[in-house]
Formats: C-alpha cells, sequence, structure tokens
C-alpha cells in the first residue's frame, strides 16, 4: 500500500525540503546524541504471520521463525532524539516526545548511521522478524502486542478511534509483554527487510532478513489514522524507500554481539 494511503495527509511539509536529511547532522556536536531507552530481547523461535488467519495472502504462510537475541527501543525514535543527532525536525506534528515522522527509510538508515557514528555502537532498523517477535511479547500467539481481543487494543495503542487522528507522547499507552511501548499505532515503524508478497513461502528459518532484491521497504505496526486490522502484528505493508509521510516514523535495534 502506498503511504497516500496510510496517511491523512501523504507527504508533509519536510518532503518538500532541497537539503537530504541526512547531510543535517554535520553540525551536531558528537555528546548530543539523546540515550536511546533499551530493552533487551531474548532470542528464540516463534510462528510468524497470520496465525489467526485474518490477514493478507503475504502474510501466509504462517511459519517458524528463529531470531538471535537483540535490543530494541522500548519507544519509537522521539522528536527530541531525532533533533539531538540530526540538528533538524521533519515532523508535521511537534513536539519533543512525540515519535518523529515525515522520515523515509533512507532518512531512518542516515539517523542510524549518524547515531552509531557519535556513540561507537551499531545502531539499525529492526529486521520484520526481529519487529514481530517482540511485538507479540517474544513470539506469543498474539493478534496485536500486548492482546489478542481488539476490545482492549485502545489499551495499548493510538489508532484511529481514540487518537484524534494526531500522533501522542510516546509510552502514554500500555505497554506489551516485553516493556515494549506504541509498538501498534501512533507510527509506522520502517523494518530493515525489503518486500516481497511471497518471502514467506521462502523464508529462511534462522534470522530471515527479507528479499534480497525487493525494491520497497516494509512498514509495521499501524498508526494514528489506521482501524485495528492494520494494527495486528503480522500486518505488512511496504513504500518506496525515499517517501515520507507524517504517520511514518522508526524505532531503532542493537544486535547482542
Amino acid at each position: 500500500m502506498k503511504i497516500s494511503s496510510l496517511c491523512r495527509i501523504c507527504i508533509g511539509a519536510a518532503a518538500l525540503l532541497a537539503t537530504p536529511l541526512a547531510s543535517r547532522a554535520a553540525g551536531v556536536p558528537a555528546g548530543a546524541a539523546a540515550a536511546i531507552d533499551l530493552v533487551q530481547v531474548k532470542g528464540g523461535c516463534f510462528r510468524m504471520g497470520d496465525i489467526f488467519d485474518s490477514g493478507g495472502a503475504d502474510e501466509r504462510p504462517a511459519h517458524e521463525v528463529c531470531v538471535a537475541d537483540f535490543s530494541l527501543g522500548r519507544y519509537p525514535v522521539t522528536q527530541r532524539e531525532w533533533k539531538s543527532v540530526m540538528g533538524s525536525n521533519p515532523s508535521q506534528y511537534r513536539g519533543d516526545e512525540l515519535p518523529v515522522e515525515n522520515v523515509s527509510w533512507n532518512d531512518a538508515q542516515a539517523f542510524a548511521k549518524a547515531l552509531s557514528e557519535r556513540t561507537g555502537r551499531k545502531w539499525r532498523l529492526p529486521t520484520e522478524a526481529e519487529w514481530e517477535y517482540a511485538a507479540r511479547g517474544a513470539g506469543k500467539e498474539q493478534k496485536y502486542p500486548g492482546t489478542s481481543r481488539e476490545a482492549e487494543l485502545e489499551q495499548f495503542a493510538w489508532l484511529e478511534s481514540n487518537s484524534g487522528l494526531k500522533t501522542h507522547p510516546v509510552g502514554t499507552r500500555k505497554a506489551n509483554d516485553l516493556g515494549l511501548y506504541d509498538m501498534a499505532g501512533n507510527v509506522w515503524q520502517w523494518v530493515q527487510d525489503r518486500y516481497d508478497r511471497d518471502y514467506y513461502r521462502q523464508s529462511p528459518r534462522l534470522n530471515p532478513k527479507g528479499d534480497p532484491f525487493g525494491a520497497n521497504r516494509i512498514l509495521k505496526g499501524g498508526s494514528v489514522y489506521q482501524e485495528a486490522g492494520f494494527l495486528r502484528v503480522s500486518y505488512r505493508d511496504y513504500q518506496d524507500p525515499e517517501k515520507r509521510g507524517n504517520c511514518v516514523g522508526m524505532r531503532l535495534a542493537l544486535s547482542e554481539d
């Protein structure tokens, strides 16, 4: 699906800026990088994909996947964190503790690279398998992050029915079983993988990293503009890595080497 279908306003003012966001970090002092609050995730095996028979063809077949230990941001990257590294704020909805948005996949890569250079740690986006494993509370059979009951979803997520169609400060809904916030709703989150609708039929079992040849990159989690079906942990969307939207953000990961 295109970002124009995912976001109320497809491309915000940030998309009109002539200077790439990647070039804006150069003048920010090395010590300015905000600390990213991390949750350590013990790896394991789980059934990835549509285990509730409620999704699309690209969510099937459900298949066993195993991921190694990793760490994942407790929250989506905030505007405060983004500004401390990049020296700018591309977001349409402004507030230091709001999730950063209007971020392309390429912008997310630039942020991870700049933060890595400042901290000496290898920051990256999570893989789709890591994201789904963490969203499920370490691979539990949950339909949404934190619950399988749609009636409880508003406790865990900002979505169309309770958001007022605007983003909200991170961490203001309930956390999932791993202590991760906003895994569903608020803003879509880029993951590392390229998209292929048939990838699940050929995915490796150990630490899958997505199709090696696809052009589009995968988005997970839904946003303040989506209804519950889009917030399912197995739901997969995709977009050109250069595109930005006012409901698209990111969350960082670290490998446990």
